[in-house]
């Protein structure tokens, strides 16, 4: 029988997750341009050059989308607002931009809903970009005039605040990899990248402080990494990655400091006197979002520059992206982090689902290896909670299918179909799953 709401401590909040750029809509409200559109424009970066241009016009259709999750008995709606739309030259505000935020915030307490809010999912302005993004120190301090404006107008009714959505992806996918915007593939980038995405979140998290804003996380994404063998070769690999992925980020919020492995490829392009940042990055949190997707099984690429690794395949079955499905690693990542780094510091898992190829049969979308995929996740959830992991609230990624970054509109990780050429939203048999179990009278 699939876990319920009763399954889970009363005030446990379920919900589901979205962000701005994915499926607001970037042409509507006054928004600027940011590095997503130029990193889109460019030829071999995205499936078939989409953008977020139109994405699920949700600008329009908020509403509507509200509805959906008050309908499948939510208790939240995690969102993100984005600083484009906000600010459309990183630092002139847009009314537009507010009052459409100031709308939405509204909308959802008047479904009883609870505003989870992310302040930075990806929109970096271009003219910041133009400056050098998040490879420049400054950008930090303007994210936090940014967090200050928003904040000036939606902090008195949000239920919380997170600063970044996973910085790992900010950084190191988009200066390193190149995989996402900005499209670097420089290691000097990515270390300042590194470094100055967690002085936006220590500037912005003291600029709220100092405002008396309350609930501020911060939302880290995880993998369960794994060597592919016991050589020592591939566990040094492994240790690598994980020092990356996993340890970097949450070890200098938690500990003001960066894992020695990863310091030994970084560490000669660190911005000069980074040591100096390290108390305001690990200032106090009230709370941790968690991210997690899949496993990733390293082993040692002695032809390979640093970090002198590569990913080999698992062998458990893969979604539409090609992660494979490893829901112990969800409970995993939750006991690690409660036992070694944040002790009973509240816990959020803030985004976990799946891709996959949905279509509508009769009208219907059966999507019962998302639904398996779901249920197993809240399974691993509990049993974490069971191990003293200080859970409070499981939001699945995500609401609607909508733009996945470099893979355009091609992988559909919603509970919603969305047909991108009408907008017509059609709630799959996952959604349906999730309501009967958030139902009062589950």
């Amino acid at each position: 029988m699939a876990l319920s709401r009763f399954d889970f401590p009363e005030g446990f909040v379920f919900g589901a997750a979205t962000a701005a750029y994915q499926i607001e809509g970037a042409q509507f409200g006054g928004a600027g341009s940011c590095h997503w559109d130029s990193f889109a424009a460019t030829p071999g970066n995205v499936v078939r050059a989409e953008d977020g241009a139109r994405a699920c016009d949700h600008y329009h259709h908020w509403p509507a989308d509200l509805d959906l999750l008050r309908a499948a008995n939510m208790d939240a709606y995690r969102f993100s607002t984005s600083w484009a739309r906000v600010m459309p030259d990183g630092v002139t505000v847009n009314p537009e931009g507010l009052d459409f935020y100031d709308h939405l915030v509204d909308g959802m307490l008047q479904r009883g809903l609870k505003p989870f809010q992310t302040l930075y999912h990806w929109e970096l302005p271009s003219a910041l970009a133009d400056r050098g993004g998040w490879a420049n120190r400054d950008t930090c301090f303007h994210f936090a005039d940014f967090a200050e404006t928003i904040t000036r107008r939606i902090g008195d009714r949000v239920a919380s605040i997170a600063t970044i959505n996973e910085p790992w992806c900010v950084a190191w996918l988009s200066h390193f990899l190149g995989c996402h915007a900005p499209g670097h593939r420089d290691i000097r980038a990515a270390a300042r990248a590194m470094h100055h995405i967690l002085l936006a979140h220590g500037a912005a998290t003291q600029r709220l402080r100092d405002m008396g804003q309350g609930n501020l996380g911060i939302v880290l994404n995880f993998e369960a990494v794994q060597a592919a063998s016991d050589t020592p070769a591939d566990q040094a690999a492994a240790d690598r990655q994980d020092g990356i992925f996993n340890q970097w980020f949450i070890q200098a919020i938690s500990q003001g400091s960066y894992p020695a492995q990863v310091l030994q490829g970084l560490g000669p392009h660190m911005p000069a006197n980074w040591q100096d940042d390290m108390t305001l990055i690990s200032q106090k949190l009230d709370w941790l979002g968690v991210n997690y997707y899949t496993r990733n099984i390293v082993e040692h690429a002695p032809n390979s520059a640093w970090p002198h690794l590569r990913s080999v395949a698992g062998p458990r079955p893969k979604t539409q992206m090609g992660w494979e499905i490893y829901p112990e690693g969800l409970r995993a990542t939750l006991t690690r982090l409660h036992r070694d780094y944040i002790g009973d510091l509240p816990i959020y898992v803030t985004e976990n689902g799946m891709a996959n190829a949905d279509e509508i049969a009769d009208g219907e979308i059966p999507d019962a290896v998302r639904e398996a995929f779901l249920f197993a996740h809240l399974q691993a959830t509990k049993d974490a909670m069971a191990e003293g992991a200080q859970v409070k609230g499981f939001f699945y990624w995500s609401l609607l299918d909508n733009y996945e970054w470099a893979e355009g509109y091609e992988k559909r990780f919603g509970l919603v179909h969305v047909d991108f050429e009408t907008l017509v939203r059609t709630p799959k048999a996952s959604y349906h799953a999730f309501a009967r179990a958030l139902a009062s009278n589950a």
